[in-house]
């Protein structure tokens, strides 16, 4: 059952503080008008009691005929035109207050706006600095100048904030290096030592079969590592952007495809049209080689993979079909996490690390993209991605 939004939270926190501060206004100034009018009225009343009972001590004689209207007449119509009259003044300042306080109330609602948007000027500035930063752009800071009130506590708990963040990067990146380094070393020489082995004559059957058994487990770990390293770098800020057309990132990416592994030949149709997008080319011709070494990967014999390249709006839409086996849906969301293999792949670790989607969707994402895949009735997997083109000047 869904929640109802009331109006009240779909305003702005400016334009709420300015009702806030217009409703308290009309709020005080009605209680302050009932107040003096029913004050005066009571101040009325009491002044006309006072002389009503002045009047009506001083009684004189009664008249003769033909004299002036006797007392309580008189009396009856100097109440009456006094009530009449105090009466006509109440109206009267009713009328002149409400308008006055209708003029007033709009005066303080503008100035209400006014004080409010000074007052939210600093969260402004730390909401634009915060939208702006990015892994590249961490030592900005917002470093906002003032008095130590709320405003400038969050300010400062904010920059304080990322200088953390600056130094965890730093940290991962410092990682990153290193490990690069000290986990290929070894495996590189694994590689060469295994290499020699095999080229050597005096060598027997049995050792080299053994080298050989090494040498594919000791691949299986490089390409381990080399897939661990690439999802660390995609998942963080693009370091080089400019305008690639993907069109020649795909052919490019077809050209290193093996459409025969393991001796199951596989039938590779394209539909290429240019498209413009603003990213790492390297990078991208990662992401879309894993898209086809995925679908060549897992493929049946004699099965096909079809990739289109089109424009969709402003944006480049990637799609490759693959046949395949069958693919539960509520598994198609699992092979994008690290690791994540189907039911009757994950005990075959030979076929991928398990990485290749996960490193797709780290490129996509680091490229302000989306992709995404769904079960084909046939069998396999269609997986789409979606980047977004060039931003425009002007």
């Amino acid at each position: 059952m869904s929640r109802i939004t009331p109006p009240w939270n779909g305003l702005g926190l400016r334009m709420r503080l300015t009702l806030l501060y217009g409703g308290l206004f009309f709020a005080a100034g009605s209680l302050l008008l009932w107040s003096t009018y029913l004050l005066t009225g009571r101040a009325l009343d009491e002044r006309f009691a006072v002389k009503s009972t002045k009047i009506s001590g001083s009684e004189a004689a009664p008249a003769s005929e033909g004299s002036a209207p006797p007392p309580d007449i008189l009396f009856q119509r100097v109440e009456s035109d006094v009530k009449l009259r105090a009466d006509s003044v109440l109206d009267e300042m009713l009328r002149s207050s409400l308008l006055i306080m209708i003029l007033i109330g709009i005066v303080a609602v503008v100035l209400g706006y006014l004080v409010a948007d000074r007052a939210l000027r600093p969260l402004d500035r730390v909401t634009e600095t915060a939208r702006r930063l990015s892994e590249s752009t961490l030592h900005e800071r917002i470093a906002l100048s003032g008095p130590s009130d709320e405003v400038k506590r969050l300010a400062d708990t904010f920059d304080a904030m990322l200088d953390r963040l600056h130094r965890v990067f730093d940290g991962q990146r410092r990682f990153i290096a290193n490990a690069s380094h000290e986990l290929r070393t070894p495996l590189a020489i694994n590689r060469t030592v295994l290499e020699v082995s095999l080229e050597e004559p005096e060598a027997s059957a049995d050792l080299k079969a053994l080298a050989r058994a090494l040498l594919g487990t000791n691949a299986r770990y490089e390409r381990l590592i080399e897939g661990l390293l690439l999802l660390a770098e995609s998942e963080q800020e693009l370091a080089v952007r400019r305008v690639v057309d993907v069109e020649q990132v795909v052919r490019a990416a077809l050209e290193q495809l093996d459409l025969h592994p393991r001796r199951r030949r596989i039938t590779l149709r394209h539909d290429l049209r240019p498209a413009l997008v603003e990213g790492d080319p390297l990078l991208l011709e990662r992401c879309v080689f894993n898209l086809l070494e995925n679908a060549v990967k897992y493929n049946v014999r004699g099965g096909e993979v079809e990739v289109s390249l089109r424009h969709d709006g402003d944006a480049a839409v990637l799609t490759v079909d693959n046949t395949g086996q069958p693919v539960p849906s509520y598994e198609v969301e699992d092979l994008f996490e690290p690791f994540r293999r189907l039911q009757g792949d994950r005990v075959r670790s030979a076929r991928g690390s398990g990485l290749g989607l996960s490193i797709v969707r780290a490129i996509v994402d680091a490229h302000g993209g989306a992709v995404g895949a769904r079960a084909r009735p046939e069998g396999g997997l269609s997986v789409t991605v979606r980047l977004p083109g060039p931003a425009r000047d002007g």
